[in-house]
Order: structure tokens, then sequence, then C-alpha cells
């Protein structure tokens, strides 16, 4: 409900042939609100019993870490190739078999 309105111009704006800024809204909104809620639940964790789990274990984070540098490496160019949208498939579906069978 709250990413609504930030989708919806998203969505608008690729329907317009807008690919940057319905990627900047795209990206804008999900930061923040990542940006917004775990430093929020860090904060409370302050005052409520028991740790922080953040859910991702240490196979998890070195995927995460490897797709955020492979993100950054797609980005930069300003152009992606068709052999970085493979890579970040192979990353996907190493998620995804790792999610079903740890």
């Amino acid at each position: 409900l709250v990413l609504a309105p930030e989708t919806l111009a998203a969505v608008r704006a690729a329907r317009r042939d807008r690919v940057q800024t319905s990627l900047n809204l795209g990206y804008g909104s999900a930061i923040a609100s990542i940006g917004l809620t775990i430093p929020a639940i860090a904060l409370a964790t302050v005052w409520l019993s028991g740790p922080l789990l953040l859910g991702l274990g240490p196979i998890h984070m070195v995927l995460l870490a490897l797709t955020v540098v492979v993100s950054a490496l797609t980005i930069a160019p300003g152009r992606a190739t068709l052999l970085q949208g493979g890579v970040h498939l192979v990353l996907l579906a190493a998620y995804l078999f790792l999610a079903v069978s740890p």
C-alpha cells in the first residue's frame, strides 16, 4: 500500500518508453523501503529482548554480495549486455536452487 504510488508511476513511465525513469522510480522505492525499515528494526531491538536476525545465512550473504557487485558492474556502463543478463540469471538460479535444497 505504501509503495503503490511509486509502483504505478514506474509502470506508467515504462508504458511511455521511459525506461530510465521507470528504473529510477523502482530502485528509489526499494532503497527507501529497505533504508528505513532495517534501521528502525535495528533500533527497536535495543528495547526488545532477543537478537536481530536478518534471515540470511552465510551462503545467501555471499550470493547477495555477488548480486550487488554484478548489479553495480551492469549499471555502471549504462547499457546491459546479453552476457551480463546471463550472469544475473545464473545468480537467480543459484539462489532458487539453494533456497529449495540448502
